[in-house]
């Protein structure tokens, strides 16, 4: 399926007045992993109130082990500083990844912004070498854009 198709149901989600916040975000990352063949998982992290660190919220895949993510650690926690997309097309290169599993090969990071505060990030990984280019990037930055609206 093509990027504005699920553009639209992403929009959808977040327009269904009887779900709540949590319910949208899964129903978000449930559409992109099963849509989108090299998204292996996917999820959000948010801001954890006042503390320099990020808890895991939404998402689909295997399970994962990085509940609490330290600002500065991984790239989650890089992005959380840095408040940039980060695309990593060959995660062993990164001196500073925490890997979540072994069949990662790539990761892309883009941060969600309320008011220009960054509360948080929507996560993508993938067992396919270089998987992510800009297409992907402008995707989620617009599915962001979507999430913002339910804070």
């Amino acid at each position: 399926m093509e990027f504005t198709a699920l553009l639209g149901q992403v929009q959808q989600i977040c327009a269904q007045e009887t779900s709540s916040r949590t319910e949208k975000l899964q129903g978000i990352c449930d559409l992109l992993k099963e849509n989108i063949s090299y998204y292996d998982w996917v999820g959000f992290y948010f801001r954890n109130g006042d503390k320099e660190e990020l808890i895991l919220g939404p998402y689909a895949g295997a399970e994962t082990d990085h509940t609490v993510i330290p600002f500065g650690k991984g790239i989650c926690g890089q992005v959380a500083v840095s408040n940039q997309n980060f695309v990593v097309p060959d995660v062993s290169a990164q001196d500073n990844y925490i890997a979540c599993s072994m069949t990662v090969k790539s990761e892309i990071v883009v941060p969600l912004f309320v008011n220009g505060a960054n509360i948080g990030q929507i996560d993508i990984d993938s067992e396919t070498l270089d998987a992510f280019g800009v297409a992907d990037e402008r995707f989620l930055e617009q599915v962001n854009v979507e999430v913002v609206k339910l804070y």
